[in-house]
């Protein structure tokens, strides 16, 4: 299918519009002359993110460059960088809530772009991904949103986990992360109870900031309980969740008894050239459980078989109604969870963003705004992948994002670089590569 879009967004409007957004959080502090403006700051957390510096230190180092000053103003509108400490400071005490904005900026751009249309699957809705990553632990550095827990041998771990959602679509490559909920201290003494907790603030925010989209909500099978999907229903949201018989023995027993009665319906593909069969096979209106009689779901299991044998078996609940016509996309939908782990945490740990490094802890929000701005800048690059031509064009001459990176920060520290589409160009059409020649010595006769 091909998507109308309007003219290609490039970086500059993406970065205008972040920047923008910045300008109007209130600076809770005493302005001083010496002082660096607060969107300052916030920007240049981002160029570190978005150029994919290995630390802190590493931008500090050459920030006071007149090169790298010069590329700052021109590329991130940075008057003035903080130097490391300075830019921890600065962050620690602002409410992460406060950069939200800048999320809404750049998926409003890529709205206007046409580009959520091209995400939109089962005829309207627009899945969503939803899972918990770890983000830093320490048995040492700790602040007040750490959840902590005690080690097998009695010392307390400190940790912080983000609960991210992403939207995707099982063609696309590309997701689109949405603003992630940081799982906090008083949320829950394990795992599970902790994403429960942090789910719901996250769904309530994601109902308010986008009512007007019919998100499909694609789960693991932690969040099949009763009150979850009481809570997209009362949310309007729809939803695909994996489901486990140790979890639900009473909805395991109704699908048997279906099953033996041969009332369950189904669909059965074989590929020729692999010789794999694909049973598709699905039951609507059963209860979840005895215990919440008046929450009815329609169960769909999807198995591979080759030569009899089984390959693969998952099994979901959903709220849609199930059909010959849709029960292959909706396991299509139901497997596509997987994105989240694959494009998104997998990006972010493995390609260059180190969202497990400690770029920095602080005393109040400072983890949680680095792994905010480290989002906002992934966000911006699957953005630029999917409708800024330049972009595209650059990314074209590498095998794999990295090298991208790489190239990027290469030019950034080494060259003068007035403008975004200059710099994409370089990359795209290759450069002129200075040759070092050593500097002239005078020879001086001592004798």
């Amino acid at each position: 299918m091909i998507f109308q879009r309007q003219q290609p967004l490039s970086t500059s409007i993406i970065l205008k519009r972040v920047r923008d957004t910045f300008k109007s959080i209130v600076d809770h502090r005493v302005i001083k002359k010496c002082d660096i403006v607060l969107s300052d700051a916030l920007m240049s957390g981002l160029a570190v993110f978005a150029l994919k510096f290995p630390s802190l230190l590493k931008f500090d180092e050459q920030r006071q460059e007149q090169h790298i000053r010069h590329n700052l103003k021109h590329l991130y509108g940075v008057q003035q960088a903080p130097c490391d400490t300075q830019l921890r400071d600065i962050l620690d005490p602002v409410e992460p809530a406060a950069l939200y904005p800048a999320f809404h900026a750049v998926l409003q751009a890529a709205e206007e772009q046409n580009i959520l249309d091209s995400y939109r699957f089962l005829d309207h809705y627009l899945p969503i991904s939803i899972d918990g990553t770890g983000q830093f632990s320490s048995s040492k550095i700790s602040c007040q949103e750490c959840a902590s827990k005690k080690t097998r041998n009695g010392d307390v771990l400190y940790y912080h986990q983000l609960l991210a959602a992403v939207i995707m679509h099982p063609e696309r490559k590309q997701v689109l992360p949405l603003i992630p909920e940081a799982i906090r201290h008083g949320d829950g003494e394990s795992k599970n109870d902790c994403e429960q907790a942090a789910v719901k603030r996250l769904l309530k925010r994601l109902h308010q900031d986008y009512p007007q989209h019919p998100f499909l909500v694609v789960e693991d099978a932690l969040f099949s309980k009763a009150p979850h999907i009481k809570l997209l229903k009362s949310l309007g949201f729809s939803y695909i969740i994996g489901v486990k018989e140790g979890d639900h023995s009473h909805l395991f027993k109704s699908v048997l008894e279906h099953e033996e009665n041969e009332t369950m319906e189904g669909l059965i593909e074989t590929d020729k050239k692999t010789g794999i069969t694909h049973l598709y096979r699905f039951i609507n209106g059963l209860e979840l459980n005895k215990s919440n009689p008046d929450v009815i779901v329609n169960f769909i299991e999807y198995v591979q078989l080759k030569n009899n044998e089984v390959i693969l078996r998952f099994t979901w609940i959903t709220d849609l109604k199930i059909t010959e016509e849709n029960c292959t996309d909706i396991v299509r939908g139901g497997r596509s969870r997987w994105k989240i782990e694959n494009e998104t945490f997998n990006t972010l740990k493995n390609q260059g963003y180190r969202l497990e490094h400690n770029y920095g802890h602080g005393q109040q929000h400072l983890s949680t705004n680095f792994a905010l701005l480290m989002m906002l800048a992934f966000l911006i690059d699957q953005v630029q992948e999917i409708a800024c031509l330049a972009f595209q064009k650059a990314r074209q001459r590498f095998r794999s994002r990295t090298s991208l990176w790489e190239h990027l920060r290469a030019l950034f520290v080494g060259y003068y670089i007035d403008d975004w589409d200059s710099f994409w160009r370089a990359i795209s059409n290759g450069h002129q590569v200075a040759r070092l020649q050593p500097r002239a010595v005078e020879i001086h006769d001592t004798s």
